[in-house]
């Protein structure tokens, strides 16, 4: 165990020195398609397409099935980006079979919008629905009314502006409106709105009229975020990239959730990254990346992990996302993220600021069961649980909450493991354990023995299903699909792993129902 335990402390060292080079994410099924379709070339990117048709599920959908709103982008998406290289082996039964799932599926958005529904779905879905009815008219697909209104709204507020500032958060989905290049600029990494659909799309249309000084940056940046997937195929993309401030941000928060963050043997891998953060961080606050808007959630978790490496970062760069007793993820959006007040909230509490309506804003958006699972950044309930627990109880070593803590008990499967699909994941398994671990200090001894023994069940999951340096596949943080921020996972992964056998030899040795 001990040897596992330095492997563990090793790879994370390695993770955390890797996160210079703007970040390692997933492939995406609906950014690859999209950026297929606007390349145009369709004998250039054979392995591409190959891939794209090897990710179709048996239903003719792509996605998981375990989470069926955010099938419908990255369906619609191969979709059209396969109608056109037909030619190619699969491709036309892809098609076939795509048309079908579509004409079978449920319209999510008949009547209203989820409250998760995923990132520029009010722009994505009823453009790519009205371009696959024009192509294959007289199809039965679902026509997402509930979506038109926003669609509209948005379209008359972009209409209003003629150029967006590089960075702007609309920039992200410019693929389902933009037209025109002289709209939006490259930044200086390359990318529309960090977004390969978004620039696949500006560097099509900028070729076709001819504006093309910034092409050759746009195609710069495409074959990096290319890069980023470590898919070794050209044309495979990611959801979102670069994530130079999300993923070093979230991994050393994570961290903090495991009792890592001041362990020694990291210690000089993050001071590195705390410094970066802390020169980064301005007074408008932090975005997902250096060249995107500032946002509420950034800004928190960085924050946080100031805070917690012993620096006093002032917290008016947090107040301008703040709204009456909320914090806005990014100014206009259209409903409140759960999981950015919880990160305000650990903020604020961390700097010692008062907090009572976030507080109980957080409190007051719990399941019937007391757990958290309204969550618009990431489809796993486990995610935003583990940090509402952790957030709640900063600054508070006798908070309890008996209810949470028998869900979250009553919630591990007969495997050992934790997951909201039909499958345990060792990522949400992780966050069990981080909320574990908060709920254990305050415990009395029967409730940390009933602790303690889910924890061995965990540890004895993980083990069997741990491997060194393994990139994680399944994808639960919502984008525009569901995506996998590889090595902010993978961090929650190997951190969830060494607190539980931290914990098992502390149990060991200090007899049944102690805790690290």
């Amino acid at each position: 165990m001990n040897a596992l335990s330095e492997q563990i402390l090793s790879e994370l060292r390695h993770l955390l020195r890797e996160m210079s080079d703007g970040g390692s994410v997933g492939p995406s099924v609906y950014d690859t398609a999209r950026a297929l379709q606007f390349h145009g070339n369709v004998t250039g990117r054979q392995d591409a397409y190959a891939w794209l048709i090897a990710q179709q599920q048996a239903d003719g959908g792509w996605g998981s099935a375990d989470f069926p709103l955010f099938r419908h982008a990255p369906t619609w998406a191969a979709l059209l980006a396969l109608q056109r290289a037909d030619a190619l082996p699969g491709a036309a039964d892809a098609v076939q079979a795509a048309t079908r799932f579509l004409e079978r599926q449920p319209d999510p958005y008949a009547h209203a919008v989820p409250e998760d529904a995923p990132i520029g779905v009010e722009l994505i879905l009823p453009q790519l629905c009205g371009e696959a009815a024009s192509l294959l008219g007289g199809v039965a697909f679902p026509r997402h009314p509930a979506l038109l209104p926003l669609q509209q709204a948005c379209l008359v507020k972009l209409g209003a502006a003629a150029t967006l500032l590089s960075g702007h958060p609309l920039l992200h989905s410019w693929e389902a409106w933009g037209t025109s290049p002289t709209t939006a600029c490259p930044d200086d990494d390359g990318s529309i709105g960090i977004s390969p659909a978004a620039t696949a799309a500006w560097r099509a249309h900028a070729v076709t009229q001819g504006s093309t000084p910034q092409v050759g940056r746009a195609d710069a940046y495409l074959q990096a975020a290319s890069r980023a997937t470590r898919s070794g195929i050209e044309g495979v993309v990611p959801n979102v990239w670069p994530i130079n401030v999300f993923e070093p941000c979230w991994s050393l928060y994570t961290l903090h959730l495991a009792g890592l963050f001041a362990h020694p043997a990291l210690a000089e891998a993050v001071r590195v990254i705390v410094a970066q953060l802390d020169a980064r961080l301005g007074v408008r606050g932090l975005g997902p990346a250096l060249h995107f808007a500032a946002d509420a959630d950034d800004t928190a978790v960085a924050l946080c992990v100031l805070r917690l490496s012993g620096r006093d970062p002032a917290v008016d760069a947090l107040r301008h996302f703040e709204i009456g007793e909320l914090f806005v993820t990014f100014p206009g959006e259209r409903n409140a993220s759960v999981s950015t007040n919880i990160h305000a909230l650990h903020a604020l509490r961390l700097l010692g600021k008062p907090a009572a309506g976030t507080s109980a804003y957080v409190e007051a958006n719990r399941n019937s069961r007391g757990l958290w699972d309204n969550e618009k950044w990431h489809v796993s309930w486990l995610y935003p649980t583990a940090h509402a627990v952790a957030a709640l109880a900063q600054g508070k070593p006798q908070w309890r909450d008996e209810r949470a803590l028998a869900a979250l008990l009553q919630a591990q499967r007969d495997d050992g493991g934790w997951g909201a699909g039909r499958a345990s994941t060792f990522e949400e398994t992780a966050y069990a354990l981080f909320a574990l671990h908060v709920m254990d200090g305050s415990e009395e001894p029967t409730g940390r023995r009933r602790i303690a023994q889910a924890v061995a069940r965990a540890l004895e999951w993980m083990l069997a299903r741990h491997a060194a340096h393994a990139l994680p596949q399944t994808p639960l943080w919502i984008g525009k699909e569901l995506y996998c921020p590889t090595r902010v996972v993978r961090v929650a992964e190997l951190a969830g792993l060494w607190l539980a056998l931290r914990w098992g030899r502390r149990v060991l040795a200090e007899g049944a129902g102690a805790a690290p």
